[in-house]
């Protein structure tokens, strides 16, 4: 017989203290992976104490900042759903989080891409 332990809703994103100990994850497939799905996964690494999943990503609190650690070591780059999990903990107190998302990047000393508008590229240009 197994006990299901309740987790918080709530992963102290204010508090100084415990923000070390709060990993994010992203790339989730939150379609398909529910919060006791991420409880379960995460709580082998250590007490979880909040989890809260929102579209796309999640937010484990542990007790303690080893615990997050070796959550981001045993999860990040694991394939969830179909997806590869991207796992970080903030770094300082001041909750700065090591994760970059990037989109619509031009090389250095490329010109940004600009039409006039109404005028649209050529269909040959797209493919």
């Amino acid at each position: 017989m197994s006990l299901k332990v309740q987790t918080s809703n709530i992963t102290n994103k204010n508090d100084p203290k415990s923000i070390n100990s709060r990993v994010f994850i992203g790339n989730l497939n939150t379609a398909v992976v529910k919060k006791s799905d991420v409880e379960t996964i995460f709580s082998k690494y250590g007490r979880v104490v909040g989890c809260s999943v929102h579209k796309g990503y999640a937010f484990v609190q542990y007790s303690n900042e080893r615990h997050a650690r070796a959550a981001v070591l045993g999860e990040n780059g694991r394939v969830l759903a179909g997806q590869t999990l991207v796992g970080t903990v903030p770094m300082g107190t001041q909750g700065n989080v090591v994760a970059l998302f990037v989109a619509d990047i031009n090389m250095a000393g490329e010109p940004k891409p600009n039409r006039p508008k109404g005028l649209k590229r050529a269909a040959s240009t797209l493919y």
